[in-house]
């Protein structure tokens, strides 16, 4: 009896074990390599659209992933003072009630870490430093374990993809900025805000808070333009320096209050905000998927669909080859490409709204937000293009037999 493809995983929060879902269903041999000591907490809501709800369906979660649902009324627009000038409704942010899903992006993981862990194996606290490619396999070489040969590697591990580096190089050819910077943290729901989120921008610049999982809990944001794009991801204090040198002078609503809850936060997130746009998603027996392949920016919406619709075709497509790689590979990018840039132009669009440049359109857009005809049109145009987009990809019947 032929042995199994051993497949590794670089990656264990979203596109990560929703693919090692379908290649343990379809009789692969699977591994999951991850940095962290252990699943990574904190982040905010993510949605969940379109072919992506079917694919929750399909695994068998859907009823698990709606129940965490953080249900959002919607996005309050303040003045310094507090006080509402302009509002945006979950619907008229592409969600669509009873249809479309907003759940914490760690409460995701951990319901796709359940369904996963006692399927296949998890290597914790290690990273991949190497990957050669021969005609046996894939020999890799860990950063803690010793060296393994696989089959094929797979990198899930988000817009900073290492294996993305060690196999198509640095990362500055394949990231398309979209000229700001997002931080994101946990802090106490001293507002008492229920089931909102509220924004106050000044030009260049947003700060929010927004209701979380219980009424104790909630995040905060801050999104800017910064004066220089230079950082290091590894520097925690520069980085919460250089948002605190963006607001330090900001003095309306909530500003000072944030930043002080900012530095005192525990699961701090700072990160560009940009897009990867590559001409391929793999290379001999390398592939990728999710962020590590088509980021298309926290802003989208997008990413965590495409990163579980990605997973459920790429592991769709290896279970049809039969063992020819090449061949998923490339009917893995056929498949999924024309849905990967109808979802990256909304990012591209939403990276745009969120921080207006100048007074007049802060002013502007609230007194919009505060005509009923005109939101009405609104809402539905948005609804519409999501709509559209998150539904732009016919799902196959892999079926369920293993390979």
């Amino acid at each position: 009896m032929k042995s199994p493809m051993r497949i590794l995983i670089s990656g264990s929060s979203i596109a990560g074990p929703a693919l090692a879902y379908w290649l343990h269903r379809y009789g692969f041999d699977v591994t999951i390599v991850e940095l962290a000591p252990a699943l990574r907490k904190g982040g905010f809501g993510v949605d969940v659209r379109g072919a992506a709800v079917e694919v929750l369906r399909q695994m068998g979660v859907l009823e698990q992933v709606r129940a965490a649902d953080t249900h959002m009324t919607g996005v309050y627009f303040v003045n310094g003072n507090g006080k509402v000038e302009g509002r945006l409704s979950e619907a008229g942010m592409g969600n669509r009630q009873d249809v479309d899903i907003e759940i914490m992006r760690d409460d995701l993981t951990g319901i796709l870490y359940d369904l996963t862990q006692d399927a296949v194996r998890y290597i914790w606290n290690d990273s991949i430093t190497g990957i050669r490619d021969t005609e046996e396999g894939a020999e890799v070489r860990f950063d803690r374990s010793e060296p393994q040969t696989f089959d094929l590697v797979i990198g899930a591990d988000g817009l900073h993809s290492n294996v993305r580096t060690l196999t198509f190089g640095a990362e500055e050819q394949f990231k398309q900025t979209l000229g700001c910077f997002i931080s994101i943290f946990t802090l106490d729901n001293y507002l008492n805000l229920d089931h909102r989120e509220l924004l106050h921008s000044v030009p260049g610049k947003t700060v929010g808070m927004k209701s979380a999982r219980s009424s104790a809990e909630a995040k905060g944001m801050f999104l800017f333009t910064p004066e220089s794009m230079v950082f290091s991801r590894r520097d925690t204090g520069m980085q919460k320096e250089l948002v605190a040198d963006a607001f330090r002078h900001e003095t309306g609503w909530e500003t000072q209050r944030l930043l002080q809850a900012m530095h005192e936060a525990d699961d701090f997130y700072f990160d560009e905000i940009c897009q990867i746009r590559m001409p391929s998603w793999s290379k001999g027996r390398v592939a990728l998927v999710g962020d590590a392949a088509y980021c298309p920016s926290p802003l989208s919406g997008q990413g965590t669909s495409l990163a579980i619709v990605g997973a459920f075709v790429l592991a769709g497509e290896l279970k049809l080859a039969n063992g020819d790689y090449a061949a998923a590979f490339a009917a893995y990018e056929r498949h999924m490409r024309a849905f990967v840039e109808q979802n990256q132009k909304i990012g591209r669009m939403a990276a745009g709204g969120m921080i207006e440049r100048s007074r007049f359109k802060i002013r502007l857009r609230n007194a919009m937000l505060r005509l009923p005809f005109v939101m009405s049109a609104m809402f539905r145009m948005m609804m519409r293009m999501i709509a559209k987009a998150a539904n732009g990809i016919e799902l196959k019947a892999y079926g369920d037999e293993p390979v």
